[in-house]
C-alpha cells in the first residue's frame, strides 16, 4: 500500500479524488493551504485510491496520510 502525505501543516482546501479513482504519478489529488498560500498534493505513485482519509477544512501536520493507494 502507498500513502500520499502531507509535505507541510496547513489546512486541506480540496480533496479532488475519491476512493476507486485511478491516480497517475504526478497527478494533483488535493490542495493544501499553508501560509496563506494555496499549494498542489501531488501524487508519488500511480495507483488507485484505497482511502481518503482527510476533508475539506481539516488540518494537518506534516507526514499526516492523506490518501492511501493500492
Amino acid at each position: 500500500m502507498k500513502e500520499i502525505a502531507a509535505m507541510m501543516a496547513g489546512v486541506i482546501v480540496e480533496v479532488l479524488v475519491k476512493p476507486g479513482d485511478p491516480v497517475r504519478e504526478g497527478m494533483q489529488v488535493a490542495v493544501l493551504e499553508s501560509m496563506k498560500m494555496q499549494l498542489p498534493v501531488n501524487a508519488s505513485s500511480s495507483g488507485s485510491v484505497k482511502e481518503v482519509r482527510v476533508k475539506a477544512g481539516q488540518f494537518v501536520n506534516e507526514g499526516d496520510p492523506l490518501l492511501l493507494l493500492e
